[in-house]
């Protein structure tokens, strides 16, 4: 969240905004399958980049209903990116992909798809999400202030920052354990040779 992003409240008001059509529950019609995948692919053409159908192939709809929430959320996704702001920075379209792939499916699995159009709470915590992952901040936010806000509304970074936080201790334990050997180890050496 190095770089700062547009004002919070206009992604917001655009995410209340969301249109009907990118709303509904996509069906399982198997000629409709491929509304999603165009929809990412028409927006990283809008980018200036192209997908390719490995890509593409994790926003086809199956026949596994589960999906249907998570491709929900992606629509809202990209209609949030269509925004003016985002249009004209020179978004990675990689980071763009692994954003509606990745932290699109971690937060689908935390609410249904419309509260993130519907309910304001999770219409900030989309806001955010996306921008963070993006590497920005809502404008007037310091770093400190927008992590804070972040890890506080959404679920999803709470979780995230609490496996970063085990990995951390993970890691710092062992550096002790090793430590502890290795004193251990020179100790006896130079019992050994006294």
């Amino acid at each position: 969240m190095q770089r700062i992003g547009p004002a919070l409240e206009t992604l917001t008001r655009r995410l209340a905004e969301t249109p009907p059509d990118f709303l509904d529950e996509p069906a399982s019609d198997p000629a409709a399958a491929t509304v999603e995948a165009a929809l990412v692919n028409d927006l990283l053409g809008a980018l200036g980049a192209r997908a390719t159908a490995a890509q593409l192939a994790h926003f086809h709809r199956s026949a596994d209903k589960s999906q249907r929430n998570r491709l929900t959320l992606v629509r809202i996704a990209v209609w949030l990116l269509y925004d003016p702001w985002f249009m004209t920075q020179q978004l990675l379209p990689d980071v763009v992909l692994r954003l509606l792939d990745e932290t699109v499916a971690e937060l689908a699995a935390s609410s249904a798809a419309a509260n993130f159009a519907f309910d304001a709470d999770r219409r900030e915590e989309l806001a955010r999400v996306v921008l963070a992952r993006l590497d920005y901040r809502p404008a007037d936010e310091t770093l400190a202030q927008a992590t804070d806000r972040l890890s506080g509304i959404s679920g999803t970074e709470r979780r995230r920052l609490l496996e970063a936080s085990r990995e951390a201790e993970r890691r710092a334990r062992a550096i002790r354990e090793a430590l502890v050997k290795k004193a251990a180890e020179e100790s006896a050496d130079k019992w050994t040779r006294e």
